[in-house]
Protein backbone atom coordinates (compact mmCIF):
# COMPACT_ATOMS: atom_id res chain seq x y z
CA UNK A 1 0.00 0.00 0.00
CA UNK A 2 1.41 3.70 -0.94
CA UNK A 3 0.96 6.66 1.18
CA UNK A 4 1.12 10.25 -0.24
CA UNK A 5 1.60 13.41 1.77
CA UNK A 6 2.71 16.69 -0.42
CA UNK A 7 3.58 19.91 0.13
CA UNK A 8 2.98 22.18 -2.57
CA UNK A 9 5.86 24.07 -4.55
CA UNK A 10 6.33 25.53 -7.54
CA UNK A 11 7.19 22.50 -10.24
CA UNK A 12 10.74 22.45 -11.78
CA UNK A 13 11.98 19.52 -14.11
CA UNK A 14 14.56 18.51 -11.95
CA UNK A 15 13.87 16.16 -9.57
CA UNK A 16 16.11 14.28 -6.57
CA UNK A 17 14.87 10.91 -5.10
CA UNK A 18 15.90 9.58 -1.84
CA UNK A 19 14.78 6.10 -0.84
CA UNK A 20 14.94 5.58 2.56
CA UNK A 21 14.29 2.48 5.57
CA UNK A 22 15.17 3.29 9.17
CA UNK A 23 16.90 6.26 8.63
CA UNK A 24 15.39 8.30 11.16
CA UNK A 25 18.72 9.67 12.72
CA UNK A 26 20.14 10.32 9.70
CA UNK A 27 17.86 11.76 6.93
CA UNK A 28 17.46 15.04 8.36
CA UNK A 29 21.11 16.75 7.60
CA UNK A 30 21.03 14.72 4.45
CA UNK A 31 17.35 16.53 3.60
CA UNK A 32 18.57 19.95 4.97
CA UNK A 33 21.59 19.47 2.34
CA UNK A 34 19.76 18.79 -0.52
CA UNK A 35 16.93 21.33 -0.27
CA UNK A 36 20.12 23.48 -0.22
CA UNK A 37 21.21 22.55 -4.01
CA UNK A 38 17.48 21.45 -5.40
CA UNK A 39 14.02 22.35 -4.12
CA UNK A 40 12.24 19.28 -5.78
CA UNK A 41 12.52 16.42 -3.64
CA UNK A 42 10.92 12.52 -3.11
CA UNK A 43 11.43 10.70 0.05
CA UNK A 44 10.26 7.27 -0.33
CA UNK A 45 9.64 5.82 3.13
CA UNK A 46 9.94 2.23 2.54
CA UNK A 47 8.31 0.78 5.59
CA UNK A 48 10.15 2.29 8.30
CA UNK A 49 9.61 1.42 12.20
CA UNK A 50 11.27 4.28 13.18
CA UNK A 51 11.14 8.23 13.23
CA UNK A 52 11.90 7.98 9.43
CA UNK A 53 8.61 10.00 8.58
CA UNK A 54 8.74 12.28 11.54
CA UNK A 55 12.35 13.43 10.83
CA UNK A 56 11.34 13.72 6.83
CA UNK A 57 8.22 15.79 7.25
CA UNK A 58 10.09 18.61 9.12
CA UNK A 59 11.19 19.66 5.47
CA UNK A 60 9.49 20.99 2.54
CA UNK A 61 9.44 17.53 0.51
CA UNK A 62 7.19 15.10 -1.62
CA UNK A 63 6.78 12.66 0.93
CA UNK A 64 5.79 9.01 -0.46
CA UNK A 65 5.33 5.72 2.21
CA UNK A 66 5.28 2.20 1.66
CA UNK A 67 3.22 0.96 4.46
CA UNK A 68 4.91 -2.15 4.55
CA UNK A 69 8.99 -2.46 3.33
CA UNK A 70 9.13 -3.65 -0.38
CA UNK A 71 12.75 -3.23 -0.52
CA UNK A 72 15.22 -0.79 -2.16
CA UNK A 73 14.31 -1.39 -6.08
CA UNK A 74 10.67 -0.99 -5.25
CA UNK A 75 11.38 2.54 -3.28
CA UNK A 76 12.56 3.93 -5.63
CA UNK A 77 10.39 2.70 -8.43
CA UNK A 78 7.32 4.45 -6.79
CA UNK A 79 9.47 7.58 -6.43
CA UNK A 80 10.53 8.17 -9.92
CA UNK A 81 7.58 6.78 -10.86
CA UNK A 82 5.55 9.90 -9.19
CA UNK A 83 8.90 12.13 -10.55
CA UNK A 84 7.70 11.82 -13.85
CA UNK A 85 4.08 12.80 -13.23
CA UNK A 86 4.82 15.52 -11.70
CA UNK A 87 6.24 16.69 -14.64
CA UNK A 88 10.03 15.57 -14.62
CA UNK A 89 12.78 15.74 -17.01
CA UNK A 90 15.93 14.85 -15.05
CA UNK A 91 16.17 12.48 -11.83
CA UNK A 92 18.96 12.13 -9.63
CA UNK A 93 18.94 9.28 -7.19
CA UNK A 94 21.12 9.14 -4.18
CA UNK A 95 20.74 6.99 -0.37
CA UNK A 96 19.31 8.19 2.65
CA UNK A 97 21.86 7.19 5.16
CA UNK A 98 25.07 10.44 4.52
CA UNK A 99 27.03 7.93 2.62
CA UNK A 100 26.56 10.63 -0.62
CA UNK A 101 27.50 13.98 -0.82
CA UNK A 102 24.86 16.59 -1.61
CA UNK A 103 26.78 19.10 -2.87
CA UNK A 104 27.48 16.56 -6.07
CA UNK A 105 23.90 16.60 -7.07
CA UNK A 106 24.72 19.70 -9.77
CA UNK A 107 27.36 17.45 -11.21
CA UNK A 108 24.95 14.60 -12.10
CA UNK A 109 22.84 17.34 -14.01
CA UNK A 110 25.43 18.88 -16.02
CA UNK A 111 26.62 15.30 -17.13
CA UNK A 112 23.07 14.93 -18.33
CA UNK A 113 23.51 17.79 -20.73
CA UNK A 114 25.15 15.67 -22.92
CA UNK A 115 24.10 11.85 -21.64
CA UNK A 116 20.74 10.01 -21.01
CA UNK A 117 22.29 8.42 -18.27
CA UNK A 118 25.56 9.01 -15.35
CA UNK A 119 27.02 6.59 -13.05
CA UNK A 120 28.96 7.89 -10.30
CA UNK A 121 31.60 5.48 -9.09
CA UNK A 122 33.37 5.51 -5.83
CA UNK A 123 37.22 5.39 -5.17
CA UNK A 124 37.91 2.30 -3.75
CA UNK A 125 39.14 2.23 0.18
CA UNK A 126 42.28 0.70 1.06
CA UNK A 127 40.12 -1.12 4.13
CA UNK A 128 37.91 -2.51 1.56
CA UNK A 129 38.45 -6.47 2.73
CA UNK A 130 39.81 -8.17 -0.29
CA UNK A 131 37.14 -10.75 -1.27
CA UNK A 132 34.55 -7.28 -1.49
CA UNK A 133 36.93 -5.48 -3.63
CA UNK A 134 37.12 -8.73 -5.59
CA UNK A 135 33.80 -9.27 -6.24
CA UNK A 136 33.25 -5.57 -7.13
CA UNK A 137 35.72 -5.92 -9.87
CA UNK A 138 34.00 -9.72 -11.09
CA UNK A 139 30.39 -7.84 -11.16
CA UNK A 140 32.56 -5.01 -13.37
CA UNK A 141 33.56 -7.11 -15.61
CA UNK A 142 30.63 -9.62 -16.10
CA UNK A 143 28.72 -6.27 -16.83
CA UNK A 144 31.09 -5.23 -19.67
CA UNK A 145 31.33 -8.80 -21.41
CA UNK A 146 27.45 -8.84 -21.65
CA UNK A 147 25.88 -5.85 -21.87
CA UNK A 148 29.12 -3.99 -22.93
CA UNK A 149 29.15 -0.72 -20.31
CA UNK A 150 32.75 -0.55 -18.88
CA UNK A 151 31.84 1.01 -15.48
CA UNK A 152 34.30 1.18 -12.10
CA UNK A 153 31.34 0.59 -9.94
CA UNK A 154 28.04 -1.16 -11.00
CA UNK A 155 26.71 -0.98 -7.32
CA UNK A 156 26.95 2.45 -6.50
CA UNK A 157 23.37 3.97 -5.43
CA UNK A 158 23.94 7.97 -6.93
CA UNK A 159 22.59 7.92 -10.31
CA UNK A 160 21.01 10.28 -12.74
CA UNK A 161 19.30 9.90 -16.13
CA UNK A 162 16.28 11.61 -18.06
CA UNK A 163 13.08 10.83 -18.32
CA UNK A 164 13.42 9.37 -21.47
CA UNK A 165 16.23 7.60 -20.21
CA UNK A 166 14.26 5.99 -17.61
CA UNK A 167 11.51 5.21 -18.92
CA UNK A 168 13.82 2.56 -21.19
CA UNK A 169 15.69 1.51 -17.75
CA UNK A 170 12.76 0.99 -15.69
CA UNK A 171 13.47 -2.10 -13.24
CA UNK A 172 11.15 -5.20 -11.89
CA UNK A 173 13.88 -5.74 -9.24
CA UNK A 174 12.62 -5.02 -5.94
CA UNK A 175 15.45 -5.15 -3.96
CA UNK A 176 19.40 -4.12 -4.73
CA UNK A 177 19.72 -6.03 -8.03
CA UNK A 178 17.75 -3.07 -9.15
CA UNK A 179 21.06 -1.73 -9.41
CA UNK A 180 22.37 -4.24 -12.39
CA UNK A 181 19.21 -4.33 -13.66
CA UNK A 182 18.93 -0.20 -14.59
CA UNK A 183 22.47 -1.43 -16.34
CA UNK A 184 21.33 -4.32 -18.38
CA UNK A 185 18.43 -2.03 -20.03
CA UNK A 186 20.88 0.65 -20.62
CA UNK A 187 22.85 -1.73 -22.20
CA UNK A 188 20.22 -2.99 -24.24
CA UNK A 189 18.76 0.26 -25.51
CA UNK A 190 22.10 1.44 -26.01
CA UNK A 191 21.80 4.44 -23.66
CA UNK A 192 24.63 7.20 -24.00
CA UNK A 193 26.00 6.70 -20.31
CA UNK A 194 29.22 8.37 -18.25
CA UNK A 195 30.58 8.33 -14.64
CA UNK A 196 31.50 10.90 -12.87
CA UNK A 197 34.00 10.25 -9.30
CA UNK A 198 31.74 10.52 -6.03
CA UNK A 199 32.85 11.15 -2.69
CA UNK A 200 31.20 8.42 -0.55
CA UNK A 201 31.11 8.51 3.85
CA UNK A 202 30.86 5.65 5.67
CA UNK A 203 28.95 6.20 9.22
CA UNK A 204 29.86 2.74 10.42
CA UNK A 205 31.63 -0.29 9.21
CA UNK A 206 31.60 -0.59 5.43
CA UNK A 207 28.55 -1.11 3.96
CA UNK A 208 28.72 -2.89 0.47
CA UNK A 209 27.64 -5.83 -1.59
CA UNK A 210 28.30 -8.94 0.15
CA UNK A 211 29.32 -12.16 -1.71
CA UNK A 212 26.03 -14.01 -1.18
CA UNK A 213 24.48 -10.45 -2.98
CA UNK A 214 27.00 -10.57 -5.78
CA UNK A 215 26.26 -14.18 -6.70
CA UNK A 216 22.85 -13.58 -6.73
CA UNK A 217 23.85 -10.14 -9.12
CA UNK A 218 25.51 -12.21 -11.08
CA UNK A 219 23.19 -14.98 -11.78
CA UNK A 220 19.93 -12.68 -12.62
CA UNK A 221 22.27 -10.66 -14.73
CA UNK A 222 22.83 -13.94 -16.91
CA UNK A 223 19.32 -14.54 -16.37
CA UNK A 224 18.52 -11.06 -17.87
CA UNK A 225 20.71 -11.56 -20.99
CA UNK A 226 19.19 -14.69 -21.93
CA UNK A 227 15.75 -13.96 -21.47
CA UNK A 228 15.63 -10.82 -23.59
Amino acid sequence: MLQLKMQSRKMKTDFVVIPAYNEGKRIGPVLKEVLAINKNVIVVDDGSRDSTEKEVLKHKVFFLKHIINMGKGAALKTGVDYALKQGAKRIVVMDSDGQHQASEIPKFFAALEKNDIVFGYRVARKNMPAVLRFGNWFINFITYVMYGLKLKDTQSGYRAFTNTAYRKVRWDAQDYSMESEMIANAGKHKLKYTEIPIATIYGNKYKGTTVIDGIKIVLRMVWWRLSR
